[in-house]
């Protein structure tokens, strides 16, 4: 027992000095091989401003658009602006075919923009034995010809036969008029190329970003639905060694040869990308393109909806808080008080270092906005009374003559039921408010519950394993017997 305390402890100060270091001001980042991790605080609009975008339907009249396509674009703006990892961006949909997106402090505005505003509509297009240039704008048959496997090719109808025209009298020949300098003839305007579109992003299933084991190139690889894989297997069983070009809004990314028959219903896209630019495609790709094209009309910097000086206020009102919480705690617990406030200190540590770094898979960060702020300092009250829980389950075993050690086993024991059912109670109403927020775009309201959520399941693991460990540690060294310093 006594060396798994041991073992408990050195994993809870591994934790605490991981999360230290990724808390540190000015921390200059996590960077193994390709993988680069920004550390820092991300405030939100109401604490550091933003930037507003105002998109518009990119086309002659508004009034065509339907109201589904527009609410389609913006589901897919809001899926590609989240996996930038913006968590607390305001989307809603305005008079006419506009958007509005509000993003916290987004470094480059011009990148984010090209990501959520771009179409995003990726084609896979047959361009013969003609190798075309990456950068270069083509044009496309689009999905009007795109071909199933099993079905005909479209024949266009063949036009109708006008009747012959009545012949009429030669006219009589007259004296010829005096001969005219030609005129020279202008050189005809190059034919631009119409290539055949082989098939559309519609038939992706996924993208995801890749690296060349030997360069380190990130590229795009990619699945196919079961329509799509069978036409890309047709396509390219049939067309051996010819070039098919892939292509994003009309642009050609990539012109690869088609070396063998492709049947496994995945492949990849190379280029010359840059980590950004792949990362930017992928997500296109993964969230299809806009029903309706956008254009930005309207670029807006918005400053703090709150003033530096009600932020300072704010954060120096929740450190009073604080040690006012933890000065009680120590006064009125003492020895156990005092292990309790240590592992406060690890909570506010590890919860603090998941704003910043994130959870990988499901989100990159956290966005601080005031009511974040609020759902931490309620987390942190939450933690403390699973410990004032077991403490007073604790005292209760000592005054009906438990020993110490085994007193101190109960009080776990017997407040473990309240403390699970309270805190499980409140992250489903956590569950619920996340939804309420995605569902609605209240934002705001999905930023406190996330918080909270995440500060209720740290505290479940420093209120019951932090101070557990503690206790164990100090019921091991007999460091006292004196009852006074457990409060009783």
């Amino acid at each position: 027992m006594r060396e798994r305390n041991y073992m408990m402890l050195v994993g809870i100060i591994f934790i605490t000095l991981l999360a230290g270091w990724i808390v540190m001001p000015d921390n200059p980042g996590l960077r193994l091989g390709p993988f680069v991790k920004e550390l820092k605080v991300h405030e939100g609009l109401d604490l550091q401003g933003g930037l507003q975008v105002l998109l518009q339907a990119d086309v002659p009249d508004c009034a065509a658009v339907s109201s589904d396509s527009m609410e389609a674009a913006k589901a897919i703006v809001e899926s590609r602006i989240n996996a930038l990892g913006v968590v607390e961006p305001l989307i809603q949909l305005s008079s006419g075919c506009r958007i509005i997106v509000q993003l916290p402090g987004i470094s480059n505005p011009d990148e984010a923009i090209k990501t959520f505003g771009s179409t995003g509509s990726l084609e896979f297009v047959d361009a013969g034995d003609t190798p075309l240039v990456e950068g270069e704008t083509i044009q496309t048959t689009g999905l009007a010809t795109v071909i199933v496997p099993g079905q005909a090719t479209p024949v266009p109808p063949t036009p109708t036969l006008a009747p012959t025209p009545t012949l009429v009298p030669t006219p009589a020949v007259t004296t010829t008029a005096a001969v005219t300098p030609t005129t020279p003839i202008s050189p005809t305007a190059p034919v631009t190329p119409t290539y055949r579109t082989v098939m559309t992003g519609r038939e992706l299933r996924s993208a995801s970003v890749a690296f060349q084991q030997t360069t380190n190139q990130p590229f795009i690889q990619f699945t196919l639905t079961d329509d799509g894989a069978k036409i890309f297997a047709d396509h390219t069983s049939k067309n051996v060694n010819k070039y098919l070009a892939i292509t994003m809004d009309k642009v050609v990314i990539s012109s690869p040869i088609i070396k063998s028959a492709i049947t496994g219903g995945s492949g990849v896209i190379e280029g010359r990308f840059t980590l950004d630019e792949a990362n930017r495609l992928a997500l296109q790709l993964k969230y299809g393109a806009l029903p309706v094209p956008l254009k930005p009309v309207q670029i807006t910097a918005i400053g703090p909806t709150l003033g530096r000086d009600s932020v300072n206020k704010s954060v120096t009102a929740g450190a009073i808080g604080l040690a006012i919480v933890v000065l009680f705690m120590l006064l009125y617990y003492r020895l156990p008080g005092l292990l309790a406030d240590l592992a406060l200190t690890v909570y506010a540590l590890v919860v603090f270092a998941i704003y910043k770094f994130g959870v990988p898979g499901i989100f990159p960060y956290v966005t601080l906005t005031l009511p974040g702020i609020a759902g931490f300092i309620l987390s942190v009250g939450m933690a403390v009374d699973a410990n004032i829980l077991i403490f007073e389950r604790m005292k209760e075993e000592l005054r009906g003559g438990r020993p110490l050690a085994l007193a101190v086993e109960f009080g776990f024991q017997r407040a473990w039921p309240s403390i699970r059912d309270s805190n499980f109670s409140t992250l489903i109403t956590c569950a619920i408010l996340l939804w309420f927020g995605a569902s609605f775009g209240a934002s705001i309201v999905a930023g406190f519950a996330l918080t909270l959520a995440i500060g209720v399941i740290v505290s479940l693991f420093t209120a019951i394993t932090a101070t557990r460990t503690f206790l164990r540690l100090i019921m091991d060294m007999n460091v006292t017997e004196n009852l006074w310093w457990f409060g009783v």
